[in-house]
């Protein structure tokens, strides 16, 4: 299909300094857990986004020198000629599409830990790190020589771009980076000629972008990220203040071949990579909007989380921007822009806004998307998100389980042209993912469903077969299909057990009146009288998320969780502050590091995890060596909702082991297992189960992962720079 014409204007090439993109599809720089370490990882994760119709594609944040080293978080790096080897074959590659490679210069000056190169980092003054205060991160303030050497960190690690292949060179100044700690005042407290002032204090901005254009701008386009407004009104920047007048000043040296615009500083990065359950599609839009019209003819990029094409061309034409920028749509669909231009709308996998992009780089792990197992895969396994090896042994499989692992197999065994029978016991598709997007502000992690359904349906080798009840080990035996695959997912513990000791909690059974899980409470059950207990040993979206139900039902809410912080692993997914916001504005109270000894009468009696002494006492046998505490705390209670941990619903599974005997009999070939019912676990790596069994499903063994392609520096190899090298002069 043509694409419609109304996108047409998303096509139009673009001139970024000397350089031309060849339309309006720009992927901003994002992280990714890469670096220049894993250079055919890089490579090939970016060059299929170049492949799928991005016009520009950039690395993470990139780092100019040692002395902003982000270990144990991965950066790129720019520090010498190995990691001028290793970023450009990513450029080869992105220019092999036709597209453009960019690099995020990046310097972080007081919030960079340093624990590989153990360097010192210079800034505007001598103050702590206020994002990694246990690491009792301090910088050096920068007197005058500092500031030249730092710039000229910038134009070394320019140059080496160039020699790598990058097209555009971009300053960061956003994230709290070494520019913003001389924007801001709370950063800013020099009296000299880069302090006081507006003026003074965006001196060093504008001066790094001038080295740039100066030594880089007639090969490259000097461009820069800059945050317009740190969301902490007068205390930081603010777009209509300081922040829009920033813009002007630097606009007026003519330093800066396009702007990409953002809001939220590091502290604050969720409001950047905004999450679906608390910013829709367009947020940033009130606090970027004025930009265009003070550059005039420089290109500006605006993010979003834009999947819609509707929106990116309303975007332009009211002269908001010109370019659309996205980090994690280009990660959920790298090929968005061809699906566009080909008038596929309906097979665009469009971001949920889940962050689990976001929270395993947080972890410092590689990145993984909900809607995209291959993302990170397409070098180290081979995987492309489009394409899919026939297999050489067609036959006939049974899924049985339309939750999200059980779509996800079937949609792959389909495309690799096996013919497929989903079964799913309910009416619809989607397993628990049904109950989740009823949760408050949940509803984009539909998408995980919507896009799986529309695939399925259009593959004539694959049967989608709804509402037929659960099957049971003699229904699948006598199916007929040659192999099968159990996705029967899992539930919630119905007694409390969880993390915390491993062991059911004493008078708690979901068969009471009074205790609930979230299955349940979805399903209808009247949680009953007015104090509702959510024990939440999960901390990830479930346990607040019934908290948040609960209190928009009027209820009063405790959210009592063994962890140090409710919703913990919302750290990650850069939620944790508009958790405890949304929690106090809807009085929802929360216990932490608490558990709970036993449930009875409408009492629930608590203990703190750390009651007992610190000194280790002599050993004694059937006594704990410290000094046991015994104080308890004790909460009225008329219901209790249970998010302590899930069950694997692998019944099934085992009978038909026990079974085995009678596969052969029955023409089966062998019985896998996915998803939930194998273990629970995060819907991004379900999906990621599914589709891996399905793209090793000819493989000798396919329950178990093949090898994957491991990148390190294997002994006896050169080593760049070599002990002894000298370091390039960076004091000028």
């Amino acid at each position: 299909m043509a694409r419609d014409p109304k996108y047409d204007i998303l096509f139009d090439p673009i001139k970024i300094g000397p350089k031309v993109s060849p339309n309006r599809f720009f992927q901003t720089s994002h992280c990714a857990g890469i670096g220049s370490e894993r250079p055919g990882t890089q490579a090939m994760f970016r060059g299929t986004k170049a492949e799928g119709g991005w016009g520009v594609v950039f690395t993470e944040f990139c780092s100019i020198h040692p002395e902003s080293d982000e270990f144990p978080y991965t950066s790129a790096r720019l520090w010498d000629e190995g990691d001028v080897r290793n970023l450009g074959v990513m450029c080869r590659e992105i220019h092999r599409h036709g597209g453009l490679s960019g690099v995020q210069l990046w310097y972080g000056g007081v919030h960079s830990p340093a624990l590989e190169s153990r360097e010192v980092p210079r800034s505007a003054s001598p103050l702590p790190s206020n994002l990694l205060p246990a690491r009792t991160v301090y910088a050096a303030e920068s007197d005058e020589d500092d500031i030249k050497a730092v710039i000229n960190m910038y134009v070394l690690a320019a140059k080496r771009a160039m020699d790598a292949g990058f097209d555009l060179l971009e300053v960061t100044a956003g994230d709290s980076t070494f520019p913003v700690q001389f924007l801001e005042r709370r950063y800013n407290k020099r009296t000299d000629k880069y302090g006081g002032s507006l003026e003074n204090r965006a001196r060093v901005y504008i001066e790094i972008l001038a080295a740039l254009k100066k030594a880089c701008g007639d090969q490259c386009a000097i461009t820069t990220r800059y945050e317009i407004d740190t969301l902490q009104g007068p205390h930081g920047i603010e777009a209509k203040d300081e922040g829009i007048r920033i813009v002007e000043m630097v606009h007026r040296e003519g330093v800066c071949d396009l702007w990409a615009v953002k809001i939220g500083d590091y502290e604050e990065w969720g409001e950047d990579a905004g999450s679906s359950r608390f910013r829709k599609s367009g947020w940033m839009l009130p606090f970027v909007k004025g930009v265009k019209g003070v550059v005039g003819d420089v290109p500006v990029v605006v993010n979003g989380r834009f999947t819609s094409p509707d929106d990116m061309v309303n975007i332009i034409r009211s002269g908001v921007a010109d370019i659309i920028g996205a980090a994690r749509p280009s990660i959920a669909d790298p090929f968005l822009p061809r699906k566009i231009q080909e008038g596929r709308l309906d097979d665009v996998r469009e971001c949920i806004g889940c962050n689990m992009c976001v929270s395993k780089f947080n972890q410092c792990g590689l990145l993984n998307c909900t809607q995209n197992a291959t993302a990170m895969e397409e070098y180290r396994r081979g995987w492309h998100p489009e394409r899919f090896t026939k297999t050489a042994s067609p036959c006939s499989v049974l899924v049985v389980g339309g939750g999200p692992a059980g779509m996800e197999c079937a949609r792959v065994l389909g495309e690799r042209g096996y013919d497929v029978h989903l079964r799913e016991a309910e009416p619809e598709l989607g397993g628990h993912l049904r109950n989740v997007i009823r949760y408050p502000r949940l509803n984009e992690w539909g998408r995980v469903i919507v896009y799986r359904q529309i695939q399925l349906s259009k593959m004539k080798n694959v049967e989608v077969h709804l509402g037929v009840g659960k099957m049971t080990a003699d229904d699948i035996l006598r199916y007929g299909a040659d192999r099968v695959v159990i996705a029967t997912g899992s539930h919630w513990a119905t007694n409390g057990l969880g993390a915390e000791g491993h062991s059911p909690i004493p008078g708690c059974d979901a068969a009471l009146p009074t205790c609930l899980t979230p299955e349940q409470i979805m399903a209808g059950k009247e949680v009953p009288g007015q104090r509702v207990v959510v024990l939440d040993g999960d901390g990830h979206f479930t346990g607040i998320s019934m908290a948040e139900l609960m209190a928009d039902r009027g209820k009063d809410v405790y959210l009592v969780t063994n962890m140090s912080d409710p919703a913990e692993y919302s750290q990650f997914t850069l939620e944790v502050q508009n958790n405890k916001r949304m929690m106090h504005e809807k009085g929802i109270k929360v216990l932490r590091n608490h558990w709970v000894d036993n449930y009875a009468g409408g009492k629930l009696t608590l203990f703190h995890l750390y009651r007992h002494g610190w000194a280790l006492t002599e050993p004694e046998a059937g006594r704990l060596p410290r000094r046991e505490g015994t104080d308890t705390l004790v909460l009225d209670c008329d219901a209790l909702v249970l998010v302590t941990s899930r069950v694997p619903n692998s019944d099934l599974f085992a009978e038909l082991k026990r079974r085995k005997a009678e596969w052969a009999e029955n023409d089966i070939q062998d019985i896998f297992r996915v998803g939930d019912c194998y273990t629970p676990r995060q819907i991004t790596n379900a999906i990621f189960d599914g589709h891996r069994l399905a793209r090793e499903f000819d493989s000798p063994h396919p329950q178990y992962p093949l090898p994957w392609i491991r990148e390190r520096q294997l002994w006896g190899a050169e080593t760049i720079p070599a002990l002894g090298d000298p370091r390039p002069r960076v004091e000028v």
